[in-house]
């Protein structure tokens, strides 16, 4: 039988309870749910092998931001979402020595909205590796980032992970952060969460066009991935609306994704947010406001 498709930790938990039972115990799994400058957060932690098996994910940290806020323009949402998700990104990179270098690897198909927002991430990325090697005096004190725009393989004739392999060989960074769309299994997350993680990632997942993964494993150094659900499977969303758990037949409509019809402007707006998230994740001395000056 066929499951319901999420990228999502949280998600994937929670059709495993759907499945087994509200009260049946998750081996190998906890979770927990928190706030962080009034942000919902949900950690869900993959501890060994019978956690894996359960979620279908390797085993690490998931930290799931919800940002219902951001598309209603809530007052203070933008400052609010920047703090919550680089507060949970420092915390998943504190055993990165604070001046190692770091590269920001933006994943996907900047033609392609849903599956544009890690090259729009690039575009936001405050990049020092030039200036702390170049002008010690003067920026010294920061810490030094790379950036990149892998893009797909139809568009460079290079896989997107191969292209980051190459310049983690070349710069030797400390750690990578990933950036790419993800899949959610219902249109409540679509673009209204942001996923973290410390395991890594595979490149085109959330569009069903998977690549060479990157982590550890592949290139060597830590991994961090961040990721937004920008579409979710059509026979999944018509799953979850009909309540049951089988797929349904769709026919040809099994490959359909669906996306919001604002996709633009909300993919706009979390490029936003997570660009400066991760600045300031990795710059903590600095302030939006600061950012605001230098990427304008």
């Amino acid at each position: 039988m066929q499951m319901r498709r999420t990228d999502l930790a949280l998600e994937a938990k929670e059709l495993w309870q759907e499945r087994a039972g509200e009260t049946t115990k998750l081996s190998g799994v906890e979770a927990h749910d928190g706030l962080r400058d009034g942000i919902p957060v949900t950690t869900v932690r993959v501890l060994d092998e019978a956690g894996e098996k359960a979620l279908g994910k390797p085993r690490g940290c998931y930290v799931t931001l919800t940002l219902e806020g951001l598309a209603g323009r809530e007052e203070n949402i933008f400052h609010r979402a920047v703090q919550a998700v680089a507060g949970e990104l420092f915390e998943l990179m504190n055993h990165i020595p604070p001046q190692a270098l770091v590269l920001v690897a933006g994943l996907g198909n900047r033609s392609i909205t849903p599956d544009a927002i890690g090259p729009k991430v690039h575009e936001y990325t405050l990049v020092t590796r030039h200036l702390v090697q170049r002008l010690p005096e003067q920026f010294g004190a920061l810490r030094p980032v790379a950036s990149l725009s892998a893009e797909v393989l139809g568009s460079t004739g290079v896989e997107s992970g191969e292209v980051v392999r190459a310049v983690c060989e070349k710069i030797r960074p400390a750690c990578v952060i990933a950036v790419d769309a993800l899949a959610s299994r219902s249109v409540e997350r679509l673009c209204r969460t942001v996923q973290l993680s410390d395991t890594g990632i595979t490149p085109g997942s959330g569009v069903g066009n998977h690549r060479l993964g990157l982590n550890r494993e592949t290139l060597g150094v830590p991994v961090m991935a961040v990721g937004v659900p920008t579409v979710v499977d059509g026979a999944t969303l018509a799953a979850d609306l009909l309540g049951t758990e089988e797929l349904p037949d769709l026919g040809k409509g099994r490959e359909m994704l669906v996306t919001p019809k604002d996709i633009d402007s909300q993919v706009a707006d979390l490029a936003k947010v997570i660009g400066y998230g991760i600045n300031l994740a990795l710059q903590p001395g600095m302030t939006v406001e600061e950012l605001e000056l230098l990427l304008s």
